[in-house]
C-alpha cells in the first residue's frame, strides 16, 4: 500500500481536500480487499468500501493519531462490511440463498476452482471475530498490534480468536492435508 505521509494527515485534518483525497486513493484498495474478503462478494465488498470510504471522509476531522491511518481505516472498512453483512442477513435469511450469493462473487475460474474456493469457503464459516482476525492477519498481512488495534480489542483476544480460527480452519481443511493437496 505504500506509506502514507504525516504531511498528508496534517494537511488533510487542516481542512486541505486534495490531501484528504490522496490519503483516501491510498487506503481505498486495502479496504476494498478487507471488505471483499469478509463479505465475499464483489458487489457488496464495493458498496461497503465505498460506504467506509465515504465515513472515512466524512470523519477525518475525529481521526486523532493514536494509530496510523491504514488502521483507523481498516477498522472503518470491517465495521462497514460487518454492517452491510448483518443488514444482508435480515434479508436473506436462507442459508442456500446466501451460499449460491457468495458461489457467484468468487470471480474468476481461477478462483472458483478447487482450493481457493475451498479455503474461501472456510475463511466466511468462521465466526465474525475469528474471520477478521484472520483476514486481516493472512490475507492483508497486519501485525497482531494492528490487527487488535483495528478491531479494537485486547492483543490477547487477538490471539485467541486467531488460535481459534486457524484450529477451525485446520480441522475443516484436513482433507487436503490427508489427500497431499496442503502441505
Amino acid at each position: 500500500m505504500g506509506v502514507i505521509e504525516e504531511s498528508w494527515v496534517r494537511r488533510a485534518q487542516e481542512g486541505d481536500r486534495k490531501a484528504l483525497i490522496r490519503l483516501l486513493r491510498k487506503v481505498e484498495a486495502p479496504v476494498y480487499r478487507t471488505a471483499y474478503y469478509i463479505l465475499g462478494d464483489e458487489q457488496d465488498a464495493k458498496d461497503a468500501s465505498q460506504d467506509a470510504l465515504l465515513r472515512i471522509y466524512r470523519r477525518f476531522s475525529t481521526f486523532r493519531g493514536d494509530s496510523k491511518v491504514e488502521t483507523w481505516a481498516q477498522r472503518i472498512a470491517i465495521r462497514a462490511a460487518i454492517d452491510l453483512t448483518r443488514k444482508r442477513t435480515r434479508t436473506l435469511p436462507l442459508a442456500e440463498e446466501a451460499g449460491a450469493k457468495l458461489d457467484r462473487g468468487l470471480g474468476s475460474s481461477v478462483e472458483r476452482s478447487g482450493i481457493a474456493s475451498d479455503i474461501r469457503q472456510a475463511i466466511r464459516r468462521l465466526p465474525e471475530s475469528q474471520r477478521t482476525a484472520v483476514i486481516l492477519r493472512y490475507l492483508q498481512d497486519y501485525t497482531y498490534d494492528e490487527i487488535a488495534e483495528a478491531m479494537d480489542l485486547p492483543l490477547n483476544t487477538v490471539k485467541s480468536h486467531l488460535f481459534r480460527g486457524r484450529k477451525k480452519l485446520r480441522e475443516w481443511l484436513a482433507d487436503y492435508k490427508e489427500g497431499g493437496v496442503i502441505p
